[in-house]
């Protein structure tokens, strides 16, 4: 399967249900040839928990989840590159693994299941090989902050698409989400609202521009979120 050509600006559609979400995510599934899903926002609107879902939802011989935090530096490269302080940027990634894995997964060959990355929130450590890619599964869902950044290498990234979504939540929601995030997997509150404002805010404001180039938006405001809250129901809010 050849990737997709660049496409031209468009208004995306917007979509709000859950019902709706999966049944366009199925129809992806049924349409013959691999596909590859991904779910792109700022950090805390809920990529992670709608990529869940919907994976869950369709079922293991249908869907996989490939998160692109499987690609993060482990931290003694970071340490190496001098970049510990600004884990989560782009540059702490590895973009070029990452678009290889995305152009293996669109050529699926028969008997030959992919081995992707994982990346466990407990260790804050990507996982080698640790989510198997059978090549009869006919969607792929992956999901991160940078899918739809027009920036260097990660520019080739959204070429492998088929299809892309923005996810948005309320500000103010997503930041305390994000917080609350920070604080399960062990900062202390000031630290965690410190990492919050200077860091992952500074990562949102660098992925926005790439609401405009997904096929579907969808805008969650106060009160509302596409599936319970991730930081109630155990989900990481990514």
């Amino acid at each position: 399967m050849t990737p997709q050509t660049p496409r031209t600006p468009r208004t995306p559609q917007t979509s709000r249900t859950p019902q709706q979400l999966l049944e366009r995510a199925r129809r992806l599934a049924a349409s013959g040839d691999r596909r590859v899903l991904g779910i792109a926002g700022p950090p805390g609107a809920g990529k992670t928990t709608l990529a869940e879902y919907l994976v869950g939802e369709l079922g293991p011989g249908q869907a996989v989840l490939v998160p692109m935090d499987g690609f993060h530096l482990a931290d003694i490269e970071l340490r190496r590159l001098g970049l510990t302080g600004r884990k989560g940027a782009p540059e702490t990634f590895d973009p070029y693994g990452y678009t290889a894995l995305l152009r293996r997964l669109r050529a699926a060959r028969r008997g030959e299941p992919v081995y992707a990355p994982g990346f466990d929130r407990e260790l804050e450590q990507p996982i080698a090989g640790s989510i198997p890619i059978p090549p009869e599964v006919p969607l792929v869902v992956t999901e991160g902050n940078y899918l739809l950044l027009d920036d260097g290498p990660w520019a080739e990234a959204r070429k492998l698409l088929d299809e892309s979504w923005w996810v948005e939540l309320d500000d103010d929601e997503r930041v305390r989400r994000l917080i609350a995030r920070h604080e399960r997997f062990g900062k202390e509150a000031a630290e965690a609202e410190r990492f919050v404002l200077d860091s992952d805010e500074a990562n949102a404001r660098r992925v926005a521009p790439g609401r405009a180039a997904a096929d579907l938006v969808i805008t969650f405001g106060p009160g509302q979120a596409p599936l319970p809250d991730p930081a109630r129901s155990g989900l990481d809010p990514a």
